[in-house]
């Protein structure tokens, strides 16, 4: 068949969306329970656990979006991916499902309620820091023989992919503050406003230690960063600013500013990567043409993926114009 589209890119493209799109949506709520040992009070952790309940199933539907357009376009980052983070990936999927049981049981639950509470923290931490040590793997590379992984099975974890781990936390934990601030009122809004500075701070600790430390990790991106000008600097830099606008939206008690100034932080800095490491899918030798299916499947996917995406993001944007507005202490959407 005539190859009349480049359709690796094409796929490059959707695979590097529904990442995105589940970042910033499922990071959010992931968020909540990684503030919840800081909530004032169990009523507050109500009223967090209420502000994502009608869309936080819903927001990872970007996850398995993502992750089956990946197999099937993208065969050899399986085959390399999953030996390499067999445990990574293990704990973020062990996360995810102890977390959402969590939620489902505590609002049932009588006596055993503070359990489930911390059942639920201790749930989105470790999928938020196993996603972070994921992508940090991603920037050191992967030993590989032939096409297949070469390495050891915690090869994973190093000092570097702990502070990436760290830094997802934190961001996280940011992306649920400025949520709250947008929409919650009273009590828990305060908590938010009160909270989202230090989050910042911490953010941008890790963020600096990150990319200081990346260019030393992988030498391609030094070579990339600092081989002449580049237009890779202004992605930090509007990352940077998003973040002053954080800080100083904060500052004069604006409601939604927080919360699309810090999707803003999260935007650049994910296309910063995507930036530093182009083409390389697996990282340092394949590229997305060397890891990529052949021309009829993606094609033949193709066609599915562009029915299913427009109805995912239909009923998504459907469900959040529904529940929209403040959640109120002590109610439910």
């Amino acid at each position: 068949m005539e190859q009349t589209f480049d359709l690796t890119i094409i796929w490059a493209g959707i695979i590097g969306f529904g990442l995105m799109m589940y970042v910033l949506m499922d990071g959010f709520d992931l968020g909540q329970g990684i503030l919840y040992p800081f909530a004032p009070n169990e009523k507050a952790r109500d009223t967090m656990m209420n502000s994502v309940a009608p869309v936080w199933d819903g927001n990872e539907t970007w996850l398995v979006l993502g992750g089956a357009g990946l197999l099937a376009a993208f065969p050899l980052v399986y085959s390399v991916f999953l030996p390499a983070l067999y445990i990574g990936v293990f704990l973020m999927l062990a996360g995810l499902i102890f977390r959402g049981v969590a939620f489902e049981f505590r609002f049932k639950a009588k006596t055993s309620k503070h359990l489930w509470s911390w059942s639920f923290c201790v749930g989105s931490i470790v999928a938020s820091f196993a996603q972070g040590a994921v992508v940090g793997a991603y920037i050191q590379g992967f030993e590989t023989e032939g096409f297949a992984y070469s390495g050891g099975a915690l090869d994973w974890l190093t000092p570097f992919t702990v502070f990436t781990g760290l830094g997802l936390v934190a961001g996280y934990a940011l992306l649920g503050s400025t949520w709250l601030i947008l929409k919650t009122e009273g009590e828990v809004q305060e908590f938010a406003y009160n909270i989202t500075p230090k989050l910042l701070a911490g953010l941008m600790a890790v963020f600096a230690i990150v990319s200081i430390y990346t260019p030393f990790v992988d030498t391609s991106v030094q070579e990339r960063w600092f081989s002449g000008p580049s237009l890779i600097w202004a992605l930090p830099v509007m990352a940077l600013f998003c973040a002053f606008v954080v800080f100083n939206s904060v500052r004069k008690r604006d409601e939604g500013m927080p919360f699309v100034a810090t999707m803003g932080i999260f935007l650049f800095s994910y296309l910063g990567l995507l930036a530093s490491k182009w083409p390389y899918i697996v990282p340092p030798k394949f590229t997305i043409y060397d890891a990529a299916s052949a021309y009829n499947s993606q094609l033949f996917l193709l066609l599915g993926f562009l029915f299913v995406i427009p109805i995912v993001l239909a009923y998504t944007s459907w469900t959040y114009w529904v529940f929209r507005g403040k959640v109120k202490e002590g109610g439910y959407h």
